[in-house]
C-alpha cells in the first residue's frame, strides 16, 4: 500500500482512492482523480440546489410572518374602531385579545424556528460552495498586436563564472502574442534565461531588447514587499486600483476580508505564490508580457485549474518554465523552446 500526497494530476490519476482535506473535514472518494472531480462537479450542482432552496424557503417565510403582521395591524385598527363605537361588549373583547395574543405567539414561534433552520440550510449550503467553487480568474485584455515585437535575443551570451558561459550563442524572439514554454534539464540555463530577459544579468556578448512591459513571477515571488500585507502589495503594484477593486481582486484569489491583511512574510508557499498571483492578475490592466517560472510548485490543485482557466482567458505573450506537463497542456502552449545541458538552444 501507499499514501501519496501530490498535486501531480497525472500521477493522481494512476491511484485508487482520494482522501481530501478541506475546512469541512476528510472526505474519501473511491476511484483516481478524474473520477474524484466527476463527484466534486455533481456535489457542487448539488450544493447549489441545496442553496437555492433554502434561500427560497427563507423568502417564502419572510414573506408570509409580513403577510400576518400586516392582517393583525388590520385587525387592530378594525377592532379599535369597533370598541371606540361600543359595538362589542368588553368581556368579549378582551376574550377576542387574550385570544389572538396566544395564536399569534405560538404561530411566532413556529415561524421563528421555520427561519432559524432556513437560516442555518443556507449557511451550510453556502459553505459547500465556497470549498466546492473553483476558483475564478477573469483576466482584462492587454490589447497586444499580432505583429507586434516582444523581446528579441540576438546570438547572446551569459554565465557567472568568466569563461563558463551558461547560455553561448543564444538568439529567440517572440511576436505578438504567441506563447512559449522553455525546456530543458535542471542546469540547463532555464533559471538564467529569465534573468537575461528582465535584465538581472547583462550579456557577455550579443544583445537582449525586451520591448514591452511585463512582469515576472519567478518562484520566491520577490516582487512582493515581504513586510507588506497582501493588500498594500496589491495597491502598490496596481496603484490606480480603488479599494473596492482591491478587495474585490484578492477576494478572487481568496484572501477575504482579514485575510487580505496578512503580511507576505506569514504567508505559506502557495498562499505567496496565490498572493503574486492575485497581484499580478486581478489589477485594471495586464502586462503585455507574462513571465512565470514554475509557477504551479505551490499551489493546491484548484488554484492551479483557475490559474489555467485564466491564462487560457490572457491575450498577451506568455513565456512560461514549468516542468507540469498538465499544466503547459491545460494553458494551450503551442511553442517550446529548448535548452540543451551545455546551455545551447
Amino acid at each position: 500500500g501507499a499514501i501519496v500526497v501530490s498535486h501531480d494530476r497525472e500521477l493522481l490519476d494512476t491511484l485508487d482512492a482520494i482522501v481530501e482535506l478541506t475546512s469541512l473535514g476528510a472526505t474519501r472518494y473511491g476511484g483516481n482523480w478524474s473520477r474524484y472531480r466527476e463527484r466534486k462537479a455533481i456535489e457542487l450542482v448539488a450544493a447549489r440546489h441545496d442553496l437555492a432552496d433554502a434561500e427560497k424557503r427563507l423568502e417564502e417565510i419572510n414573506r408570509r410572518a409580513q403577510e400576518k403582521v400586516e392582517r393583525q395591524a388590520r385587525r387592530d385598527r378594525a377592532g379599535r374602531a369597533k370598541k371606540e363605537k361600543g359595538d362589542i361588549p368588553r368581556l368579549v373583547l378582551n376574550a377576542r385579545k387574550e385570544l389572538s395574543e396566544n395564536t399569534s405567539g405560538g404561530a411566532a414561534r413556529l415561524a421563528q424556528r421555520q427561519r432559524l433552520q432556513a437560516l442555518e440550510d443556507t449557511a451550510s449550503a453556502r459553505r459547500r460552495i465556497e470549498v466546492l467553487q473553483p476558483l475564478s480568474v477573469v483576466l482584462p485584455s492587454t490589447n497586444l498586436p499580432a505583429s507586434k515585437a516582444v523581446l528579441r535575443i540576438d546570438d547572446a551570451s551569459v554565465g557567472f563564472e568568466p569563461g563558463q558561459p551558461v547560455l553561448r550563442s543564444l538568439s529567440f524572439a517572440i511576436t505578438g502574442p504567441e506563447r512559449v514554454a522553455v525546456a530543458g534539464p535542471n542546469g540547463s540555463g532555464k533559471t538564467t534565461l529569465l534573468a537575461l530577459i528582465t535584465g538581472q544579468l547583462t550579456p557577455w556578448r550579443g544583445t537582449v531588447r525586451l520591448l514591452t512591459g511585463f512582469a515576472l513571477l519567478d518562484q520566491r515571488v520577490s516582487l512582493l514587499d515581504p513586510s507588506a500585507s497582501i493588500r498594500d502589495n496589491f495597491k502598490r503594484l496596481n496603484p490606480q486600483a480603488d479599494e473596492n477593486t482591491c478587495r474585490a481582486a484578492l477576494a478572487r484569489f481568496m484572501f477575504r476580508a482579514d485575510a487580505a491583511l496578512q503580511t507576505a512574510s506569514s504567508l505559506s508557499g502557495g498562499q505567496l505564490l496565490r498572493a503574486g498571483l492575485a497581484c499580478v492578475l486581478g489589477g485594471a490592466t495586464l502586462p503585455p508580457l507574462l513571465i512565470l517560472d514554475e509557477p504551479t510548485n505551490h499551489l493546491d490543485i484548484d488554484a492551479i485549474e483557475a490559474v489555467e482557466a485564466g491564462l487560457r482567458a490572457y491575450d498577451g505573450a506568455l513565456l512560461v518554465v514549468s516542468h507540469d506537463e498538465t499544466f503547459l497542456q491545460a494553458i494551450e502552449i503551442p511553442r517550446r523552446f529548448e535548452l540543451g545541458g551545455s546551455g545551447g538552444a
